[in-house]
């Protein structure tokens, strides 16, 4: 593997510290060594005066594989019509797909950006090995996938019978089995009921048959996660997603981190897409922003994060979640087209195309919630900028969506092309706040890879990180961001060059090489003790609830492209 100096840019580096410091990087099997160590008669010298270098974006929110996602490409033929991209060999195969794209643009759409570490974040353990295969199909990136455990029926059998130990050693079995790396709870608690009673269930409602809450549900695979001391530990859409009044479901579920056993001081659990959850009002007629409470409810309680399904307006979009019931809802607000898939009657999707209008007045308050939490938050560390993609937009307009971070400008551009009366249930237009390139960098790079436990080798510039590597070809100190926002969304729409695992991948923009990134996944040590009432519980249940036996759940890492394990040491006791 070559040796890599890259010279002269504005390095921003916020894991250390490092604020458009004019520094060289040096890049040597792989990873980031001092550049001292550097060979400069073999090495490859790369000049980036006047550029931005930070290290490969890191996306911890996006739906990339899996069935749902098949089933998205397939509903809608529309979403390739004129799109198709052909392969230009040996640099990069055919592309498809606006939406919903094909796994070869998905990979070279975030490697054009600077991305090298994507997110699945929603994979039911039953179909689990289909979304590997196409993670594995997935070029350059890295991934990861958390795996959907909230209406679990194991789960929810072990939460009613008092079972916390056994609870979080069969969660961690099943983060082994199927090689993910992340509980992710999906309006928790309301697949039994969507299937029962054909709706959803709020936070304190009771759900049937089991008589418990989701709250119950929430507090207790948090206290699980706490014990598995797992490095992110809970992934959380909201109760109530879609509807009007859901705010307060949101802040409710903020609270419970109260009742959770903290074990260290990182994060107990990550709201997501928040967009989607903080409206306030008790009709679409009425439908007011609720951004401002939740800004105020993360800022009070150092232990939640979020990121915001942020809405892209004038854009299409291929909504596509675990939440079923909301779908249903939106399929007979928009009527057109909707798919539903139940997977062995404990996690549920729906799949309904959508397009969020500049002039709509519901689109128009979406809109303005997502940069409403991000702006009066004002913690970069603990807000991830996503679209949810592809439900508020493709990840494709990333970089539109940091202009509205970066500039007031941009926002006010946009302001004069949406809805007005709208406008008025926000508290957008009276926020001056603007990020620097240095917040953008935490938000995209640093926090991320924290959130993940994964800043020890991604998501910085630090001698022995992987050398993944985004330059982008704006100078900061030419340019006034605030104002010039478009030059912005230029540079980061196509990264100038991207080097990922020490090997250049994108060039002025354009894929230049194939590889394939890893798969990291983890494995929760269980004691052999409890190990064994765990193996009696799994073979009895398996054959009341399942079927499929339960050797065929398990993935093995060969499955995988390029797998990484991650241990964990557990406070388990036996």
């Amino acid at each position: 593997m070559s040796e890599i100096l890259i010279k002269n840019g504005f390095v921003y580096d916020p894991i250390n510290g490092i604020n458009g410091e004019i520094l060289d990087i040096g890049v040597k099997d792989g990873k980031i060594v001092d550049p001292s160590q550097i060979d400069l008669s073999k090495a490859l010298v790369i000049d980036a005066k006047g550029k931005i270098v930070m290290p490969g974006g890191i996306d911890i929110h996006s739906h990339i594989a899996g069935p749902k996602v098949n089933i998205g490409r397939l509903m809608r033929p529309e979403d390739h019509y004129l799109t198709n991209k052909p392969h230009k060999l040996p640099y990069r195969r055919a592309e498809t797909g606006l939406t919903v794209p094909n796994v070869f643009r998905i990979g070279y759409d975030y490697a054009r950006m600077g991305y090298t570490l994507v997110v699945e974040p929603a994979t039911p353990p039953i179909k689990t090995r289909h979304t590997h295969e196409e993670l594995n199909d997935i070029p350059i990136i890295d991934k990861a996938a958390f795996v959907l455990v909230d209406s679990n029926w194991l789960a929810l059998d072990l939460i009613i019978e008092g079972l916390r130990e056994l609870l979080a050693a069969y969660l961690a079995w099943l983060l082994y089995t199927t090689k993910t790396f992340a509980l992710k709870l999906v309006d928790p608690g309301s697949d039994v009921t969507w299937v029962l009673r054909g709706r959803g269930v709020d936070v304190d409602e009771q759900i049937p048959v089991y008589n418990i809450t989701p709250r119950d549900i929430v507090r207790e695979i948090g206290n699980a996660s706490q014990l598995l001391n797992l490095p992110h530990k809970m992934h959380i859409h909201c109760n109530r997603l879609g509807y009007p009044g859901n705010y307060l479901t949101t802040l409710k579920t903020i609270g419970v981190i109260k009742d959770i056993l903290r074990v260290s001081e990182t994060p107990v659990l990550h709201v997501t897409h928040v967009q989607f959850t903080g409206y306030k009002g008790d009709s679409w007629a009425t439908l007011e922003s609720g951004g401002e409470d939740i800004a105020g409810a993360v800022k009070a309680n150092p232990y939640v994060t979020l990121d915001l399904g942020q809405v892209i307006l004038g854009r299409p979009a291929t909504t596509m979640t675990a939440d079923a019931p909301f779908e249903y809802v939106l399929y007979h607000l928009t009527r057109w087209k909707w798919a539903n898939a139940d997977t062995e009657v404990e996690t549920a999707a729906g799949i309904v195309p959508y397009k969020y209008k500049k002039r709509s007045y519901v689109n128009t308050i979406q809109w303005a919630i997502g940069l409403e939490v991000a702006l009066l938050t004002g913690d970069p560390w603990r807000v991830i900028p996503t679209t949810d993609h592809p439900n508020a937009g493709p990840f494709k307009d990333y970089p539109i969506m940091f202009s509205w971070l970066i500039s007031k400008k941009a926002r006010e551009d946009m302001m004069k092309e949406v809805n007005q009366r709208a406008l008025k249930k926000t508290t957008l237009p009276s926020i001056d706040v603007e990020f620097s390139l240095y917040d953008i960098a935490i938000m995209t790079r640093a926090a991320p890879a924290k959130l993940l436990g994964l800043d020890r080798f991604k998501g910085h510039l630090g001698v022995g990180a992987d050398a993944d590597i985004a330059i982008y070809d704006l100078n900061p100190r030419e340019v006034d961001l605030s104002r010039d926002y478009e030059k912005f969304i230029k540079a980061f729409k196509r990264a100038w060059l991207v080097i990922k695992s020490g090997e250049i991948v994108v060039k002025e923009g354009e894929v230049v090489k194939t590889i394939y990134g890893s798969t990291y996944y983890v494995e929760p040590e269980i004691p052999s003790e409890l190990k064994r009432d765990l193996d009696s519980f799994l073979k009895k249940k398996f054959k009341e609830y399942y079927s499929i036996t339960l050797d065929s759940l398990l993935i093995r890492e060969y499955e995988l492209r390029r797998a990484v394990k991650i241990p964990i040491t557990t406070r388990i006791k036996g």
